[in-house]
């Protein structure tokens, strides 16, 4: 652990060779967040877990090679980002969004390009409807240019309507615009103009994507799930019943973020799925002072602490492989349904280093569903 010091923030530094391992490590097949952390924690380094893939995936039951990101594959990638002007930050490093640390499922690495202090400062996300109202887009607006003012940091997605308000009335004060698709590759068109301002000035624009990656519709859940991560709290303005708007209230309710949502029309569709969520217990937001008493509190908190991802100095790899009955035992105990891993420990009786070492097996063959939760389930054979 080291502190920079001129920004007074803690965190580890990676070698220039440890950001191409981690990089090739989770742009390799089957590897996502949840995986790669259980990769480093067991193999003490991601160059150690990257020897292991292919021996892991085949004793899982894999039926055809795993892809693994080659030294090539990652210098590619790295040198886009710096002709782009955009840097990897991992977890463990100062300039990584504390808040989001310690989400499940945080990105190990994300690339950035900006005012990367940004990043660190407390965040506010505003979310709402793409076919936004006139009167709508306004009050998102001004809850931003206030809660800017006020030294909050606005996150949102970039998106049409709502998210635009929000970026737009904050490009002053500091704004990060969460990208579903590569750094290159932002969407909506539309909003080209606007991301070059986010980030010439004191904004930001994050992704967890590789470079050259266009988005496609599951991207953009993915995409919530950072905006909620990053942020103390998440306002809704104008959403309907089913939108991606709900889905970043859930995952921020699920993170343990406060929820804010503005009231409107019950005779306007775009209003169902924020009156919704008052009923279930949002804060009611008519107002910026609204925002900024609930948050003053959170605000206060040190988010600045150690990695939740670092590469230790022990690492558990020695241990043996999974002979065939425990493999059997824990494969037998897995079905369609997700379950809990607690669960299948006790029900298996099988040592919980061991679980989880044939979880990993799974999940590399492409065998493993993981759920919300850290639950998981046995993935339908093709």
């Amino acid at each position: 652990m080291s502190v920079d010091r001129v920004t007074g923030k803690s965190g580890i530094r990676l070698s220039d060779r440890q950001r191409i391992a981690w990089l090739r490590l989770i742009r390799s097949d089957n590897v996502g967040p949840a995986t790669f952390r259980q990769l480093i924690n067991h193999y003490g380094s991601a160059d150690g877990a990257l020897a292991m893939l292919p021996e892991l995936s085949q004793r899982g039951g894999a039926t055809r090679a795993l892809r693994i990101a080659s030294v090539a594959d990652a210098e590619r990638e790295l040198d886009a980002a710096r002709r782009f002007g955009a840097t990897f930050v991992g977890i463990g490093e100062p300039d990584y969004p504390p808040a989001l640390r310690h989400i499940e499922g945080a990105p190990p690495l994300i690339a950035m390009k900006g005012d990367l202090s940004s990043a660190t400062r407390p965040s506010l996300g505003i979310v709402g409807s793409r076919n936004a109202s006139v009167v709508g887009a306004k009050f998102a607006a001004m809850i931003a240019r206030r809660c800017g003012e006020a030294g909050y940091v606005i996150t949102s997605g970039l998106a049409r309507g709502i998210d635009t308000a929000a970026h737009r009335a904050s490009v002053e004060t500091g704004t990060i615009a969460v990208l579903a698709g590569g750094l290159d590759q932002p969407y909506p068109p539309e909003n080209l103009g606007l991301l070059d301002e986010i980030t010439s000035g004191a904004g930001l624009a994050i992704s967890e994507m590789p470079f050259g990656w266009e988005p496609r519709a599951r991207d953009f859940p993915r995409r919530n799930r950072l905006i909620a991560g990053i942020s103390l709290g998440v306002v809704v303005v104008e959403a309907a019943e089913r939108s991606g708007s709900l889905i970043t209230a859930r995952m921020a309710s699920d993170f343990g973020r406060i929820v804010f949502a503005v009231p409107g029309s019950p005779l306007d569709p775009r209003c169902h799925g924020t009156n919704g969520l008052l009923k279930q217990g949002a804060v009611v937001t008519t107002g910026p002072q609204d925002v900024l008493d609930t948050l003053a509190p959170l605000s206060q908190l040190d988010l600045f602490d150690p990695p939740v991802i670092d590469e230790p100095d022990k690492p558990m790899g020695t241990m043996l492989p999974p002979d065939d009955d425990e493999r059997h035992l824990i494969v037998s105990a897995l079905g369609p349904s997700p379950a809990d891993i607690d669960d299948i420990i006790r029900h298996t009786g099988v040592a919980a280093s061991i679980v989880y070492l044939v979880l990993l097996e799974l999940d590399l063959a492409g065998r493993l569903h993981r759920h919300a939760g850290g639950l998981v389930s046995l993935a339908p054979d093709e």
